[in-house]
């Protein structure tokens, strides 16, 4: 035991300058490396110097490996280089391009990231890919859960006939027509009075104090976009855990996020972050927060709250309808599928970021839509841990609305939506059926993340007039 023991001139021959360097490795190496010789504890940490990154999620040597990270101190904010990249499962990889790989692998070299996935629709994104996940031990990224905080699906089903929709279609299509908002910067006339603006939260912070008013005045509507608010016809499987008979039903299905609410709370926090946290070309709206710290603290309450808030906003679009149209709801499924969360994996807590990702933690109810005119679907996730217990959030995009607006036409999406028996009121062409991937092959990319429920087709969509 004596002739293997670690001694500070041991280490300074193998270029160990730091004091403190030198006291983490002795004091690890009696911990951990006591049936070790003294050359093999010397080849380790030789190792760990050269190569520090390969060790900062390492069981003991992280300790000494976050000696070496290249992180330098400067006045009030602090300078990271990335790492080595840690483990991505990727999911349905066929459909995904090098460029949205490319970018999760700058994500997967975070000093910050334990472990992260990415879903069958992903596709680039700023910062963290739509359709990404991405696990951190204690650090929140804004822009790893975007600008539109907590854009969030919700589906009602009702105890009406499906043939309803085309028995009172022209009252189906005003009522949407008066009772949805959309656009950016849209709000009502008149301030909807909900409970959620009762939350003391919004007196936490200046921003929010600020940002109550916008908020008000927004409540109920939706944002531009793939945003959309429609009805259509829900197929539920047999012994679904909705608990509901197998059959047709009459569905409302929303899709929006916080709004201006939500995006003034991410630009903030996120320019808070990148004065903070210093990071390479091409990585640095990654920067995160340290939620030990203040601004991490108020970022996570902001977001909390701002969740909740697309909630109500939702709530609102759902009973504003169902009133005036005399519909009786049964259930309602809804999701967030930009969002953080505190959830335990593999035995430890960490801080989940989901962008463009549904939760689908074992017995958990999403939705994942198609498009205007492809089913969207009913699921309960299966826990899986690969996926950090996330799917898909919908089909995902296969060409930029620049593409799209340069390629299709208006005429030609008429068309096809008029052989679906598909009504759209608003919408253009960024936003055609010819822009997403195929759902049904999405779907089967995540046969191992989620058991389909039912199906949702759309009938009458209404979207952001172009």
């Amino acid at each position: 035991m004596g002739k293997s023991r670690l001694k500070g001139k041991d280490l300074r021959k193998i270029n160990y300058r730091s004091n403190q360097a030198i006291s983490v490795a002795i004091d690890v190496m009696q911990k951990h490396g006591k049936h070790w010789s003294k050359q093999e504890k010397l080849d380790l940490l030789s190792d760990v110097l050269l190569h520090p990154e390969k060790y900062l999620d390492h069981a003991f040597l992280d300790a000494v490996a976050h000696c070496f990270v290249e992180v330098l101190e400067q006045e009030n904010f602090t300078k990271y280089q990335l790492t080595a990249p840690k483990p991505v499962q990727v999911f349905g990889k066929k459909f995904i391009d090098q460029n949205t790989l490319n970018q999760m692998d700058v994500v997967s070299q975070l000093p910050i990231a334990v472990q992260g996935a990415l879903m069958p629709d992903a596709h680039v994104g700023y910062g963290l890919p739509i359709g990404g996940v991405l696990a951190t031990k204690n650090e929140v990224v804004p822009y790893a859960i975007g600008l539109d905080i907590a854009c969030r699906m919700s589906l009602t089903i009702f105890d009406d006939a499906v043939t309803e929709m085309s028995r009172r279609s022209h009252q189906f299509k005003m009522a949407l027509k008066e009772h949805t908002h959309f656009g950016i910067g849209n709000q009502q006339d008149e301030s909807t009075d909900h409970f959620v603006f009762d939350d003391e939260r919004f007196q936490a912070t200046e921003v929010l104090r600020t940002l109550k008013g916008k908020a008000m005045k927004q409540i109920g509507t939706s944002g531009s976009g793939n945003h959309f608010v429609e009805f259509g016809e829900v197929v539920l499987e047999e012994n679904n855990q909705l608990n509901l008979p197998a059959g047709h039903y009459l569905g409302l299905l929303s899709h929006s996020g916080s709004r201006g609410f939500g995006a003034a709370i991410a630009n903030y926090y996120t320019r808070v972050a990148i004065d903070q946290c210093k990071l390479p070309t091409g990585a640095q709206h990654l920067a995160w927060l340290d939620l030990n710290s203040e601004a991490g603290q108020e970022y996570w309450l902001s977001m909390e709250l701002a969740g909740d808030y697309a909630k109500a906003c939702h709530d609102v679009i759902h009973q504003k309808l169902t009133k005036s149209l005399g519909l009786k709801a049964l259930v309602n499924v809804e999701n967030h599928h930009n969002f953080a969360w505190k959830e335990r994996l593999n035995g430890e807590e960490l801080i989940v970021h989901r962008k463009g990702a549904t939760p689908a933690q074992e017995g958990v109810l999403g939705i994942i839509p198609g498009s205007m005119m492809h089913p969207g679907y009913i699921v309960s996730g299966k826990g899986n841990p690969l996926s950090i217990n996330s799917a898909a959030h919908g089909a995902g995009r296969k060409m930029s609305r620049k593409k799209a607006k340069e390629s299709l036409t208006g005429s030609e999406m008429k068309k096809q939506l008029k052989a679906n028996k598909i009504t759209l009121i608003g919408g253009g062409v960024d936003e055609s059926p010819m822009v997403y991937k195929n759902i049904e092959e999405v779907m089967k990319g995540q046969k191992e993340l989620v058991e389909v429920q039912g199906k949702f087709f759309p009938r009458i969509v209404r979207m952001d007039k172009k």
